[in-house]
């Protein structure tokens, strides 16, 4: 047997001289030369293509520390003390937030822009420039008193995920691009995925933020402008997309629910988001002395909102499908004092379903109830307002194959499920096809301070992020 520098001499000679006729062949497929000394050597001595998935799958490696020191990080900027985290649109420590990110993508060599209402976008271009890219992200803000993993997930582990590519030598054909999306909380201004609703083009929306006001009585523009955006209605339309402006979307998110940790899955695959929609309902009884008004003569706004609170859940648990939710999660009573008959009541209801159709027969259900208990109850129906009724979302075909083929190849468990909460990715929808992973999280805990993901789940997750946008890449 030759000895082993014997054997490897010859190559060495072919790859020296004859290399511009190997390179000449590789553009075409892989040059078995160099596939052979990389056999020998054990090192690659040349760059993946940008039309090839990074390989081994070894190759991705999360740097989970230096995530989880993010996240941590970004908690900080933070209107309540730790361990919640309060961050309201466009608020000092929202701004801070902004910031911190915008540098996260600069050192990440992303080229970062922003619209009109805060929308941040950190773009890695790629071979093939001018093809719709591949997008992916979240947001940042945090209703009071909630926890540091909703939305940031998807935003820092987007981040992690372009460095993860980066790091494996991955060259992506269709430019990748991260989504810090403005709002999705509806906190400050009562408007939920108000960035991502901007972006899909709602006219209405748009219309509606020239006179919206928060509860200091502060407008959306005297807001958006004190952050350093917009200063006139006029620039809120700037921020609209087209239709095929992305050539994909997908979005990472802890699952604010219990499935996955209990039946000890990895990764949830998301096929389809439910249809909310929000409902506003006021009574308006005569009110008087708790004492001196005996129960015969009373018309108590109060109780009318506690039994349209319980009609409620009647009608959610009849309607036949185990997806059908709701939720009232407000109820407030006027003047509020333990000796006083409440005069006004005031509701706000919240049901979902995967099925647009039957959401709304609910939604009907609950108008009937509102109405006939004010009948009996000799109470006023002085509101029922439909605030939003949006269309549930489905999850791609091609992005749902997309991200089962990436769980089975990095060995990880999935499940096909469906998302109840909202999501960014509900509007994304409307302007490119459309998928989201799920990680475990806690007990299913979200908006609170205990919701907590671990490293593993989120190292998992960030893999399945990645892999699955250097498939979509490529397409």
């Amino acid at each position: 047997m030759l000895p082993l520098h014997q054997c490897i001499a010859p190559l060495l000679l072919h790859f020296i001289f004859l290399a511009p006729f190997s390179l000449a062949l590789a553009q075409n497929h892989e040059d078995p030369t160099i596939r052979t000394m990389e056999a020998f050597s054990g090192y690659t001595l040349h760059e993946p293509s940008s039309s090839s998935i990074p390989n081994p799958i070894s190759s991705l490696l999360v740097d989970a520390d230096s995530l989880v020191k993010q996240i941590e990080e970004l908690s900080t900027f933070s209107d309540s003390p730790s361990p919640s985290v309060t961050r309201i649109l466009y608020s000092e420590n929202d701004v801070l937030a902004r910031r911190y990110v915008k540098n996260l993508m600069g050192l990440s060599g992303l080229f970062v822009r922003e619209d009109a209402v805060g929308n941040i976008f950190g773009r890695w271009e790629g071979s093939e420039p001018e093809l719709p890219a591949v997008a992916t992200g979240s947001h940042v803000d945090a209703i009071p008193f909630s926890g540091k993993y909703d939305g940031v997930v998807g935003v820092l582990g987007a981040l992690e995920a372009i460095n993860v590519l980066k790091r494996s030598g991955f060259k992506p054909k269709r430019s990748l691009e991260i989504i810090f999306f403005t709002s999705e909380e509806p906190t400050r201004f009562g408007i939920s995925c108000l960035g991502s609703r901007l972006m899909a083009g709602s006219d209405a929306l748009a219309k509606a933020l020239e006179t919206t006001v928060d509860a200091q009585n502060i407008s959306f523009i005297e807001a958006a402008s004190s952050a350093g955006y917009l200063t006139d209605s006029a620039q809120i339309s700037t921020v609209f997309l087209k239709k095929g402006s992305y050539s994909a979307f997908l979005e990472l998110h802890i699952e604010q629910g219990p499935i996955l940790e209990e039946e000890g899955i990895s990764i949830g695959v998301v096929t389809a988001i439910a249809a909310p929609a929000s409902i506003k309902v006021e009574f308006e009884g005569t009110g008087g002395h708790a004492g001196a008004v005996l129960m015969p003569y009373r018309n108590d706004a109060g109780l009318a909102a506690a039994e349209l609170a319980l009609a409620v859940e009647k009608h959610v648990l009849s309607s036949g499908s185990i997806d059908t939710v709701g939720t009232v999660g407000i109820l407030e009573l006027h003047p509020g004092a333990i000796n006083s008959i409440p005069s006004k009541s005031h509701l706000e209801i919240d049901t979902r379903d995967i099925d647009e159709e039957r959401r709304n027969s609910v939604i009907k259900k609950i108008h009937e109830s509102a109405t006939e208990i004010a009948q009996r109850r000799r109470v006023k129906l002085s509101e029922f307002k439909i605030i939003n009724q949006d269309p549930p979302a489905h999850s791609d075909k091609s992005i749902i194959e997309a991200m089962v083929s990436s769980t089975k190849e990095l060995n990880l468990t999935h499940k096909l499920m469906i998302s109840r909460a909202y999501h960014d990715s509900l509007f994304m929808a409307r302007i490119s096809p459309m998928g989201m992973i799920f990680i475990p999280c806690y007990k299913g805990y979200s908006h609170k301070p205990e919701e907590f993901s671990s490293p593993q789940d989120i190292s998992n997750g960030v893999k399945v992020l990645a892999l699955t946008l250097a498939k979509l890449s490529l397409q």
